[in-house]
């Protein structure tokens, strides 16, 4: 009796033992490990998930913070992917953060990079209905842009290779080539009438060189005719100035003769009136001279057209 019932302790305690083990394993697993680790949605509808498998890392400015757990394709939506990741339950999620795919341009594995712009929203913990965990938005990816503008210029390259293959037809060498030999023609030309011009530039410089030597006897002969009439001017100033003193003199003797007429006007009116008027006609000739003083052209020349009286 007592063999058997050391036996049945035993097995209890195994029994108890096995369930223990089996509880704290599923505490672990569900509990614990949840405990650690918080769950996040993702749908990509934009990018390509080229190399993204389960178990791929996710990140935050390069440093690893969880994994890739799941993903599936909806039926609702055939180009729209459902991506469920897990975060370290430290990881800063915030509500603005985005998700992109970033691919390793050799091996082509890619991987999962969460970004949060400045200034950081709240931390992303609200369920939307129908949701199992929380959604981060999907971001733009730098590299399917790069991607894609890497593609257009494949595409550019293609046409224009084929341009170029069209250009370089059997008709079209020829069309150059003819082209090519018109214009070493026309550079044969342009270099014969380039040196006609040089000739004709050289002419003209020639003629240029002619007209300042003409132009310097000009001023040669100018300055020596101004020096020839210099003098003939200043004879003629001088002949003026002496009219003016003969003038003076004269205008002198007829005020003396004058005041003498007047003395003897008192004996005898008939010889005043005589005298009177030969003095009247002597004034009139000595203003006619005077006249023709005044100006040296007209006293050497003879008188002008506009000093000449009626008849003359």
């Amino acid at each position: 009796m007592e063999a058997e019932a050391k036996y049945t302790y035993v097995g209890i305690a195994l029994i108890a033992l096995v369930a223990a083990l089996v509880g704290a394993v599923i505490w672990l697993s569900q509990v614990g490990a949840r405990g650690d680790f918080k769950y996040y949605t993702i749908y990509f509808e934009r990018q390509q998930l080229d190399g993204l498998q389960i178990g791929a890392d996710v990140d935050m400015r390069g440093i690893k913070i969880g994994r890739v757990e799941d993903y599936d394709l909806l039926a609702e939506k055939i180009n729209r992917v459902r991506v469920t990741i897990r975060t370290d339950r430290r990881a800063p999620v915030r509500t603005n953060t985005v998700a992109i795919v970033i691919r390793n341009f050799v091996t082509g594995i890619a991987r999962i990079s969460l970004i949060t712009p400045e200034p950081a929203g709240p931390a992303l913990t609200e369920v939307h209905e129908g949701q199992p965990y929380p959604v981060i938005a999907e971001g733009e990816s730098n590299f399917d842009a790069i991607a894609g503008k890497v593609g257009r210029i494949g595409d550019i390259a293609a046409e224009t290779l084929e341009s170029i293959n069209l250009l370089l037809t059997a008709d079209n060498r020829a069309a150059i080539t003819s082209s090519l030999a018109n214009m070493r023609e026309l550079t044969a030309g342009l270099n014969t009438r380039m040196a006609d011009l040089d000739k004709t530039l050289v002419t003209l410089n020639a003629a240029a060189i002619e007209v300042g030597r003409a132009g310097t006897k000009f001023g040669q002969m100018a300055d020596t005719t101004g020096a020839e009439i210099a003098p003939a001017l200043k004879q003629a100033d001088q002949t003026l100035k002496d009219v003016s003193i003969a003038a003076a003199a004269i205008e002198k003797q007829t005020s003396a003769l004058a005041r003498s007429f007047a003395d003897v006007a008192s004996s005898t009116d008939e010889q005043i009136t005589v005298a009177a008027i030969e003095l009247r006609s002597s004034v009139e000739a000595l203003t006619r001279v005077l006249d023709q003083l005044r100006d040296p052209r007209a006293a050497l020349l003879g008188p002008g057209k506009a000093q000449r009286g009626p008849g003359e």
